[in-house]
């Protein structure tokens, strides 16, 4: 197994410690990040890995402490190996992360008795390229955002889907959503929150100067495709805050469902709606529930 840790914080590699014990002491075999190693005690890890896309190759799954940040890290090396992502969320909201802090133990008993779920989450594929010549390749699991590269510009697009243009505006940028990403990036600039077993893809502009400027969902086979203006100023196309590609004016970024989804594991049975209201601590008062039959 793979464990991935947010080493930021001190009380994170404490808590590192203890969970690499508690596999250990299971016969649990631990891979850790080369980056990380340094943090950790020897005694609690077999291999020392490079955070390439071959570090999760062989393990049953990579299991990640930390915020959503430390865990869409983590997605790149599950994803490259095709094997699933286990979150425990030591930071904030921790959206994707499957377990809080106080679930910790819990988590790990699940691992070492394999009473998992694995499900898939779509992803999306990104391309970007000047008249025809592709720049760069990348994909995304929350989103793919076009943004402008500096504060006092305006960054003017065309929105295009299947081939047929949207709307034109200027704006500060405009995101590609999956449905797990419509509770991040996309849930901040005003996009609505989609449960993650519905099949789309989100369009939100960013502040748009426009009339029409609302979020979209489209189909999930859709392309979505960004021009930015060649008499306008340079972009950024930013996949998950993580990979940042500079785009010239003139620029397109097609956006479309990924041919790999990441594997996330999951631990409790309960349905979406569930886990939004405690993330966001919804006001659920006076709630009665359905008459019974």
């Amino acid at each position: 197994m793979l464990l991935v840790v947010h080493t930021g914080r001190p009380s994170n590699v404490l808590v590192a410690q203890e969970v690499a014990q508690r596999f250990a002491a299971a016969g649990v075999r631990l891979r850790v990040l080369k980056d990380e190693a340094a943090e950790l005690d020897p005694s609690c890890y077999a291999q020392v890995v490079t955070a390439d896309d071959a570090a999760a190759e062989g393990t049953e799954l990579v299991f990640v402490l930390g915020g959503d940040g430390t865990l869409l890290r983590a997605a790149e090396l599950a994803r490259a190996a095709g094997v699933p992502v286990l979150g425990v969320n030591l930071g904030r909201v921790g959206f994707l992360a499957e377990a809080d802090s106080d679930a910790l133990f819990e988590a790990i008993n699940h691992v070492i008795e394999r009473t998992y779920e694995v499900e898939e989450r779509m992803t999306v594929d990104i391309t970007a390229s000047v008249d025809g010549e592709v720049l760069a390749g990348t994909w995304a699991l929350n989103e793919a955002s076009v943004e402008k590269s500096s504060r006092e510009r305006i960054l003017d697009v065309v929105v295009e889907v299947d081939g047929r243009p949207v709307s034109a505006f200027g704006c500060d940028g405009v995101l590609v959503a999956t449905p797990t990403g419509s509770t991040a990036y996309a849930f901040s600039a005003g996009g609505p929150v989609v449960w993650p077993d519905v099949h789309a893809l989100l369009v939100v502009p960013s502040n748009a100067h426009a009339l029409f400027a609302r979020p979209l969902v489209v189909s999930p086979t859709s392309v979505v495709a960004l021009e930015i203006d060649p008499g306008g100023h340079p972009a950024v196309l930013c996949a998950d805050g993580r990979r940042t590609v500079v785009l010239p004016a003139g620029a397109r970024v097609e956006v479309r469902g990924g041919a790999t989804p990441l594997r996330l594991v999951r631990l409790r049975e309960g349905p979406f709606t569930d886990r939004l209201v405690e993330k966001f601590s919804l006001p659920v008062q006076g709630w009665r529930g359905p008459l019974a039959e």
